[in-house]
This record gives structure tokens, sequence and C-alpha cells, in this order.
């Protein structure tokens, strides 16, 4: 059994009150900006701008890691390693690392709207490299950033990669297939300067978002962060510690994560994720995910812990299976993992398959759950518990999450059989919450969605871009278990962010004393 020894961090906030609060679900990826992608930048800076004066409270990123294949966060190749493409490159023209010039015509590209991730792939780090050869390497800062070691794992992976043209590290020579001190000293001799190139990725991007966390802090906006309960199989994390996850002898995945069918998918999702070995996790006192989580309370005000339910019980599908109809559930850690952690500022993503195990979990942990009003208003089950009676103080209110499809868009699509149904259990939780009922457009009918939120009994309420700005499909975050180039691509324009639409926010902020 291989030895994990762990840096523990401690730079986390303990505790979090049960103030009400608002605040806005926007993805980093999805800010305006004049090079392809949203990033740290001057629109991250002006968006905070945006909550201040909206009255918003708490400011919600979805993952912050690195992405590859698919383009989806949740779907990393590594659990640490940030994005680069989210390094601001006007910022880095302004410490003279970069001249506008060296950016290309590819980064300007003619749909505003929309993220091309191929050319950013082409291109971004090409761009990169050349701040990175301006860059001082004998920086202090830097200096002691590498010697802390804590990025050594992704930069020597992501090095492997780039020498293997990225292909998945199961594709390359088989004698790198295994992490080792001989092949470490190798890519440190030969491939020192990519060696580097990634660590600096990860040393600006800590930089960039520590001062814009710390402006957002000042301005009375907490940060709340997303972690995936899973990683990628082709990952840093599988790669170097095979032992934590259910693999075959030939470290192949013996089953893989999903969710089973259900009434919006008669296949299931299947997800491909590797399942974790919980037994081998318990018997290292789970080192390598309370790593994950303090590394990611290290950095984020409060934590979101995705598919919380798989803490409970999680299902795992036959590894091959091109559906999720032959899985089965499993148990999972339960409070075991989550003993020594309640008085952390974690939210549990509590959606799916409900069962009493998992109302368990969420009592034994005390950590808030979820309460989704566009969930509760499909049907007019009294005990469905999205709807406002069923909901509860330590809870957050969502109008949707970043899986869903706008608000807008939902109501837009209704078939005819649909429509009365919603438009009943809508007046049903309009009645119950003391708020007005308009439903006569569209428009006033997604207002009044958007302010059932604000209204419902839960402590925090947080309502995505996409609903604040009446979006349909075309807005989409993001669609389940699909590959298709149209997720995780949307982004706004500056003009959305206006003072009529914070204005407006923040009479509802004051309303419902927010």
């Amino acid at each position: 059994m291989k030895n994990i020894l762990f840096h523990f961090s401690t730079r986390y906030n303990i505790g979090m009150k049960q103030e009400r609060f608002f605040g806005i679900l926007l993805p980093i990826f999805s800010l305006p900006s004049t090079h392809g992608i949203g990033t740290l930048g001057k629109a991250a800076y002006d968006f905070v701008d945006f909550l201040a004066a909206s009255g918003a409270k708490v400011w919600q990123m979805l993952p912050l890691n690195i992405t590859s294949y698919g383009d989806s966060p949740y779907q990393s190749p590594s659990s640490k390693g940030f994005n680069p493409y989210f390094i601001d490159l006007d910022l880095l023209c302004e410490q003279g690392l970069l001249k506008p010039e060296e950016i290309p015509d590819d980064l300007f590209f003619s749909n505003p709207h929309y993220i091309q991730y191929s050319s950013l792939f082409n291109h971004r780090y090409d761009v990169l490299r050349k701040a990175f050869n301006r860059f001082d390497r004998k920086t202090p800062d830097f200096v002691l950033f590498e010697q802390k070691g804590e990025y050594h794992d992704f930069a020597l992976f992501m090095t492997l990669k780039a020498e293997n043209h990225f292909r998945a590290w199961k594709e390359w020579p088989e004698e790198e297939q295994r992490d080792s001190e001989a092949l470490e000293q190798r890519i440190l001799k030969e491939h020192k300067d990519d060696y580097e190139f990634y660590l600096w990725t990860q040393y600006e991007f800590i930089k960039q978002y520590r001062a814009l966390k710390q402006y957002a802090n000042q301005k009375g906006v907490r940060i709340m962060g997303d972690m995936p309960i899973y990683v990628a199989y082709d990952s840093v994390d599988v790669w170097k510690y095979p032992e934590l996850f259910a693999l075959d002898e030939n470290h192949n995945p013996k089953m893989v994560a999903g969710v089973p069918p259900d009434a919006f998918s008669a296949d299931g999702q299947l997800w491909g994720n590797p399942i974790y070995d919980w037994h081998y996790q318990k018997e290292t006192g789970y080192q390598w995910f309370n790593q994950r989580i303090y590394d990611n309370l290290a950095i984020f005000d409060i934590l979101r812990i995705d598919h919380f339910r798989g803490f409970s019980a999680f299902y795992e599908i036959p590894y091959g299976d091109d559906t999720a109809r032959n899985g089965h559930w499993e148990d999972g850690p339960k409070f075991d993992l989550f003993k020594d952690k309640t008085e952390l500022p974690i939210i549990a993503e509590n959606l799916g398959v409900i069962d009493q195990g998992v109302i368990d979990l969420l009592n034994e942990t005390n950590y808030p759950g979820m309460a989704v009003v566009a969930f509760g208003i499909t049907n007019l089950a009294e005990d469905d518990s999205n709807k406002p009676w069923n909901s509860v103080v330590n809870e957050i209110c969502y109008t949707g999450t970043h899986d869903n499809e706008p608000v807008y868009g939902m109501l837009k699509n209704l078939t005819p059989e649909e429509k009365p149904i919603y438009l009943e259990a809508t007046k049903r939780c309009a009645e119950y919450c003391h708020i007005e009922n308009k439903s006569d457009s569209l428009d006033d009918w997604t207002d009044t969605i958007l302010r059932l939120a604000f209204a419902y009994p839960c402590f925090g309420t947080v309502i995505p871009m996409v609903d604040l700005l009446h979006l349909g499909d075309e807005a989409r975050t993001n669609f389940p278990s699909k590959v298709d180039g149209k997720n995780w691509i949307y982004r706004f324009s500056a003009e959305d962010f206006s003072s009529n639409l914070s204005e407006k926010i923040r009479s509802w902020v004051k309303e419902f004393k927010r």
C-alpha cells in the first residue's frame, strides 16, 4: 500500500452563519472579454461591482479546475489544477509580460456569446508561453511556490501530456503510465522549461484570483466555490494514485459513475468517472479527500460539494456500458468522512434520487441542502421537497442550476398539457409565500419565479445570471451527460450588467430582507 503524504492548509473560514443572503451564479468562463473566454480580469471586477450594487453577498462560481475533452469543469484532469484559460491576458500586458500585438486575432472571436474551445487550445498556451518566457523565474514568490511543491504533480502530469501530444495517460508509453522517481528525474532534466511553465500557470492564476477575491471581500461579496465529487479517468489523480480508485490490475476502471434512469432520461446519465475505492480511502483516514476539501476551503469563502448524495450511496455502472441502465447503488463513506467537518462552510448539492440515507447524512452534517423552484412548479404534489412549504431555513434556494434549462426557456417550451400544471403550481407557491402571482407574459411569469426564490424560507437564495436576464435555451450552460460542443460555452456581454437590472434586484433584496 502506497504511503500518501499530504500538506494540509488551514486558511479557511470556520462556520457559516445562517444570515439571509442573496447571491448570483455566474461561471468565470461566462464573463465578457475580448479574448474568447471569461477571465480573472477587468470584467470580473466589474461583475463584483454589479453584485455589490445589486445587494448580492455571494458570487457562486462553477469549478475553476482545468478542463480537457468535453470542456466540462466536472471532468477535470486534475482535482487541484486551475484553468489557465482564466488567466487574464490584459493583466499580463500590464505586468510587461505580454504585448497587445502578441495576442492573435484568433482570440478575438466573431461571436462574443460563445466560446470556441478549439481555438483556445490551439492558441492560448502559445500566448501564455510568451508571457512566461519574459517572467523572471528567480522571483522570490515563484521560487517559494515551486519549493512548496503543491502543484508538482499537476505540472509533471501536464508536461507528460504535452510530450505525448495530449493523449490520455493510458495511451502513453508503458513506462510513463506509472509515476516513478526515474520518470520525474527525466522530465525535470529534459523538460524543465515545460514543467516550470505549467507551474507558472498555477502561480499566475492564484495571484490573479487572490487579488480578485480580496476585492470582492472588501466589497462585502463572498466567493462560493464548487467541488466536483469525481475526477476524470484521464487525470493526474488516477495516474498518480490509482489505489484511491476502483481499478483492475491493468488500471482500467471496474465501474464508472453516473445516475440511474429517471423522468428526465430513460437511459440515465453515464458520466464515466472512475469510482472511488472507499475502503482504501478509509484505511488512509480519507487523506486525499480531506486534502481536496481543505484546499478548496483555502481559496473559497463557502464550498458547494457537487453530487453530495454520492457520499451516502453512489450509483456505479459497469465499465464499457453505453448507458446507465445497468448500474446499481453501493454504500458511500457516509458521515464517517464528514464527522470532523461539521463546522465548515459547506453546502451540499442534494439533488437527484434522495432517500432516507441522504436525509440522514444532511441531518448529521447539518450542511445546508438545496431547494429548486423550477423543480417545485413542475407538479402539484404536496410532498415535493422543492415546494416552499417543505423547504426549511437551513437550505439554499435556487431558481435552477447550471444543469437545468433556463427558467424563461423552460416556460417558453411548455407543451399545452404541461402549461396549466405549471401555472397552477406557481399560483399555489406564490400564495404560500404571500407574493403577487403574475403570469400573463413569459417575462412576468419568470419574475414571479425569481421572486419565489427570494421568498422561500431558506436562509440563502442564489439565482443564475441567465435567469435574472430572462434568457432562453441559447444561454443554457450544460445539458448533463452530453458532449456535443454546446455545453460550457455561453458568455454574457458587458451590457447585460446594467444599472436598471441591479436596481431591480436590489429592490427585491430589500423587500425580502436578504
